[in-house]
């Protein structure tokens, strides 16, 4: 079955509904968090906490175990990097996911509709739009909460991923196709 995204990609799969986001407090039960996801989920590696040579190290033990389960890997960093290590596509800013290499998913970060805007014009295939409920990743940090996340999402003309504060109970509650979590799946 073949999906096309608004971005400048095509592939053969859709794009996944449930995400793993890396983090330093995560790091521990990765492995057994990507092995429990349903097969075709998403993973994105960060790790901003790990020198480069630990960083890759830790990425390519990972991007086993992810393949393993057939879970689309993305990378943190550069369309450079992500192409040498062999992600699969991009996550970030906006900005920071150009310029870009043909063929890489991007995953384009959001939290208030100029990022939606800036994603929009770039063309990114995805936004991980945050945070919708309190997180802690940023502990007191005003949060969108259901009604704003809905009116904001509606501007991307991109599948919107909620983020922040995300679980399965959230995820339903908030009835969204789509969503990515850091302790929520771990």
């Amino acid at each position: 079955m073949s999906a096309s995204y608004s971005g400048s990609v095509r592939y053969s799969t859709p794009l996944p509904a449930i995400w793993l986001i890396s983090d330093a407090r995560n790091d521990a039960v990765l492995e057994q968090a990507l092995r429990r996801m349903p097969r075709g989920s998403g993973f994105i590696y960060r790790h901003y906490h790990l020198g480069d040579p630990e960083r890759w190290r830790r990425f390519r033990a990972l991007r086993h175990v992810a393949r393993g389960c057939g879970h689309t890997v993305i990378l943190a960093d550069s369309a450079l990097t992500a192409t040498e290590w062999g992600a699969d596509g991009i996550y970030g800013a906006p900005r920071s996911l150009w310029p870009t290499r043909r063929g890489m998913l991007h995953l384009a970060t959001a939290h208030d509709l100029a990022e939606i805007g800036l994603a929009n014009r770039l063309g990114a295939d995805a936004v991980l739009l945050s945070p919708v409920f309190a997180t802690r990743s940023h502990p007191g940090a005003p949060v969108l909460g259901p009604a704003k996340f809905r009116l904001l999402a509606r501007h991307s003309q991109a599948p919107v991923i909620a983020l922040g504060g995300m679980d399965a109970h959230r995820a339903a509650a908030l009835d969204w196709p789509r969503w990515a979590a850091i302790d929520g799946l771990s």
